[in-house]
This record gives C-alpha cells, structure tokens and sequence, in this order.
C-alpha cells in the first residue's frame, strides 16, 4: 500500500492507494496523523478510490484516524469508496460513522461546514 498526505491550508488529505491492510504502514500513517494534530490541523478528508481491499487492520487504522481526529474536536470524511469498499462499510456499520463523499470537493465542503 502507498499513501501520500498533502495540507491544504486547514485541511489534511490522505490517499490510500492499493491494498489497506495496516500492518505495514499503520504505525507510520498514525504517527503522521498525531503529527498533523499537533500543527492543530482537525479537518480530515481520506482518498480511498484507488483502494482494492481492506482488511480488519486497515479498518482499524482508519476508525483510528477518525477516533484522533474527533478526539481534539475535528472531523474526517472518506472520499469515493469503491463499491467493494462501500458494502464493507455498510457490513460492519462504519457507514453510519463516518461521513461519506463523492470528491475532493465534497470533502471540501463537507468538512468546512
């Protein structure tokens, strides 16, 4: 799996691209998360179109990057789930967790509301 973070003004994008599995790059995407917390950055939007296949580990990282997020009163959307992805959300109910959008500038919006 490869990730790229890139800020934009008071936002953090991640994109995921491959396969989010966590046990390779988990520890490092969180320590880049806590990273961009402590520049006070909150609002979080996570790229995962270019994502084949999570599994329990990589869902793991991302309900931990919502959970660091909320924690100090931010926010975080995931951008354009496959449809693969979107049924596993839906199945293990993290749909109704997080916020879901189609693009970076729904994200935009979203997480500027």
């Amino acid at each position: 799996m490869n990730y790229k973070i890139n800020h934009e003004g008071d936002l953090v994008f991640i994109n995921f691209e491959g396969d989010l599995i966590g046990e390779e790059n988990g520890p490092e995407i969180i320590e880049a998360v806590n990273d961009t917390l402590s520049n006070n950055i909150i609002k979080c939007a996570v790229d995962i179109s270019e994502v084949r296949y999570i599994n329990s580990s990589g869902i793991g990282v991302l309900i931990t990057i919502l959970t660091k997020f909320r924690n100090k009163g931010g926010e975080v959307v995931i951008v354009n789930p496959s449809e693969h992805v979107k049924k596993l959300l839906a199945i293990t109910k993290l749909n109704a967790i997080f916020t879901i959008v189609n693009g970076i500038a729904a994200a935009k919006e979203e997480l500027n509301k």
